[in-house]
């Protein structure tokens, strides 16, 4: 009787835990976050617009420096499984701070994904920017005051529980 009633326990065990690991890949969320409302506008235009108005040179420098936008375009990992598409880049917002926003993006679901600025494919070494919203759409997370994004130039799409990469984009500036 003890036996029966173990083995019972073990499969319904194993049954939990696999419907855990495996359900997320057959479901699918959308999310379509607009851009935030104090985005600043690219570079680009913000240069133009201080030639017209014939800022200081210095000054001209200073604020390119500080909204200095990074862009890559995501790249799963190739194994018919785990799979990440879409352009990540940053935007700046007028407070000074940083966000970095997912256009066009959709990946394979799985339990606990998150999204990390790293600095290698392995997430050795990340600053999590939380837990991925939605696998399909546009979305925005908050990047850090002071995260040095030249050190922190790819953007990875990471399974926590498994600690398996599903996708990832190279940041370069722009």
């Amino acid at each position: 009787m003890k036996k029966s009633l173990l083995i019972i326990a073990a499969v319904a065990i194993v049954t939990v835990g696999g419907v855990f690991a495996i359900s997320p890949y057959f479901t699918n969320t959308t999310v379509d976050e607009a851009l935030p409302s104090t985005a600043v506008q690219s570079m680009m235009e913000e240069k133009a617009m201080m030639e017209e108005k014939a800022m200081m040179e210095e000054k001209a420098m200073m604020e390119e420096k500080a909204m200095k936008t990074y862009v890559g375009t995501f790249v799963g990992v190739g194994d018919g499984i785990h799979d990440a598409q879409g352009i990540a880049k940053t935007i700046s917002l007028e407070d000074g701070s940083k966000v970095l926003r997912l256009e066009n993006f959709k990946a394979t679901n799985g339990p606990d994904l998150y999204v990390y600025l790293a600095a290698n494919t392995k997430a050795s070494e990340f600053v999590s920017l939380g837990e991925l919203k939605a696998n399909n759409g546009n979305q925005n997370y908050e990047i850090p005051d002071g995260t040095d994004l030249e050190k922190y130039n790819k953007v990875l799409i990471w399974c926590k529980t498994f600690g398996v990469l599903f996708g990832n984009a190279d940041l370069s500036s722009q």
